[in-house]
């Protein structure tokens, strides 16, 4: 069903969409995610989401537990059209309960900190699915997200200056944990293809105008001829 809804949809998009949602598709991966806490300045906010899109990391976790993650278009630059963000806002617990969920789901928690007997982005085990912790501009991830990740992850640095600004820590990282994927080929990282037709439905839906009138009809045609 699926297929042929995605078949369908194709018939009414240019091929150069076409061309570039099956291009795209195929280089996405939710074997690595990213989580962001309590983030206050757009400009950082809007730059992560960029980076997820550009290194092909398609979802994107939200933790708003004092802030309200907004997003500037001028930086983003449509990011947040092609990339999952999930948000948390419990006023109590978004942070555990961001955590839990992705541990439910079978991912490692990663906590980005300078703490000295952290792995580095170059070392941390990829082999399971595995989720990138970034904390607030001044302050850093909570204690709470610190108690509660597998592992402790830093950028090899050799100045005076301790840290990375958010927005390039998470570049830095996401790049650099995209490489190593790459020269894994034993490593079953990319989307399956029931998960690509499921995103590239979900684009179509995103260009088409009144997509979700358009997607009933398909489906009753569709239907109608099984």
């Amino acid at each position: 069903m699926e297929e042929k809804l995605l078949k369908a949809l194709y018939s009414i998009i240019t091929p150069a969409k076409i061309e570039k949602f099956e291009r795209i598709a195929a280089e996405r991966t939710k074997h690595v995610t990213v989580a962001v806490e309590n983030l206050y300045q757009e400009h950082n906010a809007s730059a992560v989401m960029r980076s997820c899109d550009c290194f092909g990391i398609q979802d994107l976790h939200i933790i708003e537990s004092d802030n309200v993650f907004n997003v500037n278009k001028d930086i983003a630059l449509g990011a947040g059209q092609w990339v999952n963000d999930y948000h948390y806002t419990d006023k109590l617990y978004p942070t555990t309960n961001c955590i839990q969920s992705l541990k439910d789901r079978g991912y490692k928690i990663a906590a980005t900190t300078p703490h000295t007997d952290a792995y580095t982005i170059n070392t941390v085990p990829i082999d399971e699915p595995i989720a990138f912790l970034f904390g607030t501009e001044q302050t850093g991830l909570s204690e709470k997200a610190l108690d509660l990740a597998d592992y402790y992850v830093k950028i090899p640095m050799v100045g005076f200056t301790e840290s990375f600004n958010i927005s390039v820590s998470a570049a830095l990282t996401i790049n650099t944990i995209r490489t190593r994927l790459e020269a894994q080929s034993d490593l079953n990282w990319k989307l399956s293809h029931e998960e690509q037709t499921k995103l590239k439905i979900e684009w179509c839906k995103k260009i088409i105008k009144n997509s979700d009138n358009v997607v009933k009809d398909f489906m009753r045609r569709i239907a109608e001829n099984e």
